[in-house]
């Protein structure tokens, strides 16, 4: 990075230099807009801080609105989970369902089945 600096200031100073090194006074960078931008702002901001007020309150009953319905979904999911459910009765046992021609290594039964022997 040093190298780099150093290169930067003798390819400058081969060049003639900057204007602040001629002796020239650095001109400050100014934008057409920055008058007009400063009472403009002044105006604009001033008009929304009456606005505040009114979006903060606007945000603190949407904040209250979200949580009721978190609380209120809860609930409902609470209750419907915790009501029982119906069971069916077992399909009756197919001739043609778990056919095996040939043992599985683990044993007579499938892999994840659980009969009793």
């Amino acid at each position: 990075m040093a190298t780099a600096m150093v290169r930067s200031g003798l390819r400058t100073a081969l060049r003639g230099g900057s204007a602040s090194a001629r002796g020239a006074p650095a001109s400050k960078r100014t934008f057409a807009s920055a008058a007009r931008h400063d009472d403009a702002y002044k105006k604009k901001n001033a008009m929304l801080n009456g606005r505040s007020c009114i979006r903060a309150a606007e945000a603190a009953k949407w904040e209250k609105i979200t949580y009721a319905g978190i609380v209120t979904c809860t609930v409902l999911a609470v209750y419907q989970l915790s009501k029982g459910h119906h069971h069916f009765d077992p399909p009756p046992p197919y001739p043609y369902l778990h056919i095996r021609n040939k043992e599985f290594p683990w044993g007579p039964d499938g892999l994840f089945e659980s009969k009793e022997h």
